[in-house]
């Protein structure tokens, strides 16, 4: 027969935030869980940044800065190699990986002007093209690198997204924000075709030439792309929170570290 539990003990102190030992209890879990390096995922993100920034340089060796930097799809690039060099440091450092909402960023703009590219350009008469058509030994590589920015760039993102990236880190409030930046161009190439009339390449893309379409055709176009990009915006949210978790991180027992279920 086991003793009655005294009623008149008295109630531990709890353990202030601070205190080292409540420190499993409220720290968040990317505290806790440990680390490690991954130097296949750094070397793929490299080669990853390397070949946009290339991609990026033969264009504008061909076209001119002025006119090819003014290209969102080169922009994008651009964007994307930086946030992959920084990516695979801190994946070779073991460092925390970069905030969702800039990853994602990268991602849905890349992948977007992918589509932009194949469904209203890849077809157009005349040709569509960043430069100006220079020939030579350097404008040999054009055709390269285009297909390297329109294709090859955004299905190895989206593979690094997919494979290497661990899921649920995009969040649904950061969509809308995620269009400022196609809305700031926007804004800046019709500004540009106003400013400078007679420059080259006065608009980058066609379906917003407002010398041949006018501005309301021009502004009714770049409405259905927004909403396009932002039903994308969602769509990437939404499969990245049903998406399984590719990285599996090393407890330093050696064993795999499982979320507990339910």
């Amino acid at each position: 027969m086991t003793a009655p539990i005294p009623r008149d003990l008295p109630d531990l102190p709890a353990l202030p935030r601070t205190h080292p030992a409540s420190a499993p209890l409220f720290a968040p879990a990317r505290a806790v869980v440990p680390l490690a390096r991954r130097p296949l995922t750094a070397v793929y993100r490299l080669l990853l940044a390397l070949l946009a920034a290339g991609a990026v340089l033969v264009e504008t060796l061909l076209g001119g800065p002025v006119r090819v930097l003014s290209h969102f799809t080169v922009q994008s690039a651009l964007l994307l190699a930086l946030v992959m060099l920084a990516s695979a440091r801190r994946a070779w450092s073991a460092r925390h990986p970069l905030p969702g909402s800039i990853t994602g960023a990268a991602l849905l703009y890349v992948i977007t002007a992918a589509l932009v590219h194949h469904v209203l350009l890849a077809d157009a008469v005349p040709s569509f093209s960043t430069t100006d058509g220079t020939t030579g030994a350097v404008g040999r590589l054009e055709p390269l690198a285009a297909h390297t920015l329109h294709t090859v760039l955004p299905v190895a993102a989206v593979l690094d997204w997919l494979l290497l990236s661990p899921p649920g880190r995009l969040r649904l409030r950061r969509a809308a924000a995620w269009m400022l930046y196609p809305l700031a161009h926007l804004a800046f190439t019709l500004a540009r075709g106003e400013l400078f009339p007679g420059s080259p390449a006065r608009y980058p893309y066609p379906f917003l030439d407002v010398a041949r379409h006018g501005y309301r055709h021009v502004l009714a176009n770049a409405l259905l792309l927004g909403l396009a990009l932002y039903g994308l915006a969602v769509l990437l949210v939404a499969l990245d929170h049903i998406r399984p978790n590719p990285v599996r991180r090393p407890s330093k027992t050696g064993f795999r570290l499982r979320l507990p279920v339910g």
